[in-house]
């Protein structure tokens, strides 16, 4: 019992002690007694010396929640193997591919070319609109499929994200919905008659070059810049199915595919940048379609009441050969009442002689006139409708689009150049409507100017570019 009594004393005794590193030093505790006190276990003086400190839990393995002698380690993000695609998460949801692929966004552009082809035409939108809407959007969406499609390569290396080259959506998927849409969107056509139908035809003709071959040569915004406006003359065949209705809408069709031609001009330099020239010419574009959208239109001629006798008298021309007596007796016609009918009365009462009936509650003559004479007070208020929103709508264009494109001249960075190309895009309805309001069709620019806080809203969660 005394020899364990002397070795628990010797044992503490280690535990105590401390060694000095030279003269003066600070004191140092001991290894041995550092690694005896953690472990709870007797141990041999020395023993531990030169042994590294046990903390008592494996190599490599996590902290136990309670062990306060561990380090903390920073946290590492884990990073994914080279060559094995993202796993998706919320972000990478199938819906969310799709809604990139299709670029929900920009389907909201696509009602409009329809409403301003019939406002073009003048007639009213009806069921046939309707099927012309539905073929223009599934013939859109085909375009958008198909185009990624085409793309997958390219995106590959400068769009990485897109839904194709991040393996979210196979690329058979998209052809094949490529060719669905197609052929929905003809089927659709078909119903609404044979002249949209001509017009769809030649339309999903046109997408499909665009994206297959026409997209790197230099006809490429020209062919894009030729669907745009197919699609405002389908909505013109579909509504108002007659020969002379795509005639009537070339007008409208012209100025909507001006527009398209220069954001399609910009999108071609949407990832590298690094060109003035297309934002430019697109500014250019949009200022001069803007102003005959802004500008007031002279009304018509003001009719104002007869010519006198003094007129006639004193006037020039002609009228300075005119007798004075066939003067005098065209001034003194024009003072005859007109004729009344037997039967007449004034104020409920008997018609006195060489006096006009009165209505009840006036004072002045009604002057009856000619069937069809009276003034159209229905179509001047829908006319000084139809201006303001024009106007209206022209300038909200011209700022949608001509702003970003201002900032894409000024530095042609690929940012900015993509913000020029998604705002060229929403700058689509604006001026679908106020197209809607020249021709006008108040109810249509009211319509489709409607879709643009709806694109804006989904533009913040899926690109447009």
């Amino acid at each position: 019992m005394l020899r364990n009594l002397a070795m628990f004393r010797r044992f503490a005794g280690t535990g105590r002690s401390v060694e000095r590193g030279r003269a003066g030093g600070p004191p140092v505790p001991s290894v041995a007694g550092a690694g005896a006190r953690h472990l709870g276990t007797p141990r041999m003086a020395g023993a531990d010396e030169g042994r590294p400190e046990r903390t008592g839990r494996v190599l490599g393995s996590r902290p136990h929640p309670g062990d306060d002698t561990a380090e903390p380690r920073p946290d590492r993000p884990r990073q994914q193997p080279a060559g094995r695609p993202a796993r998706p998460g919320p972000s990478g949801s199938p819906l969310r591919a799709w809604a990139e692929l299709l670029r929900l966004p920009a389907l909201f552009t696509v009602p409009g070319d329809a409403l301003a082809g019939a406002a073009a035409v003048s007639a009213r939108p009806g069921p046939r609109t309707l099927l012309a809407i539905g073929s223009s959007l599934c013939l859109y969406e085909a375009g958008m499929a198909l185009n990624d499609w085409a793309d997958r390569d390219e995106d590959a290396l400068e769009r990485p994200h897109r839904p194709l080259p991040s393996g979210r959506i196979r690329p058979s998927a998209a052809l094949a919905a490529a060719g669905a849409a197609t052929a929905a969107g003809l089927a659709l056509a078909a119903r609404a008659g044979r002249p949209a139908l001509a017009v769809a035809t030649s339309l999903a003709a046109t997408v499909w070059a665009y994206d297959l071959v026409l997209k790197r040569t230099p006809a490429g915004p020209a062919a894009m810049a030729a669907a745009r406006g197919l699609d405002l003359l389908l909505g013109a065949a579909a509504t108002r199915a007659t020969p002379d209705a795509v005639r009537g809408a070339l007008p409208s069709a012209a100025l909507l595919s001006s527009h398209t031609l220069a954001v399609t001009a910009v999108s071609r330099r949407e990832t590298t940048g690094g060109s003035p020239l297309a934002p430019l010419a697109a500014l250019a574009t949009t200022v001069a379609l803007a102003l005959p959208l802004t500008r007031p239109r002279p009304g018509p001629a003001a009719s104002g009441p007869p010519p006198t006798a003094a007129d006639v008298a004193v006037g020039g021309g002609r009228e300075r050969a005119v007798p004075r007596l066939r003067a005098a007796v065209g001034a003194a016609a024009a003072l005859v009442p007109p004729p009344l009918a037997p039967d007449a009365t004034v104020l409920g009462g008997p018609r006195e002689p060489g006096f006009p009936r009165r209505p009840a509650g006036r004072g002045v003559a009604a002057t009856p006139g000619p069937p069809g004479t009276s003034p159209p007070t229905s179509g001047r208020a829908t006319g000084a409708v139809s201006e303001v929103l024009r106007a209206a709508l022209g300038t909200a264009y011209a700022v949608t689009a001509g702003r970003p494109y201002f900032h894409a001249a000024l530095n042609p960075s690929p940012q900015l150049t993509q913000r020029a190309v998604g705002g060229g895009i929403r700058a689509t309805i604006p001026l679908q409507a106020a197209l809607c309001a020249r021709a006008g069709a108040p109810f249509g620019a009211l319509l489709t100017a409607t879709l643009a806080p709806l694109a804006r809203r989904f533009a913040k969660k899926v690109s447009v570019t």
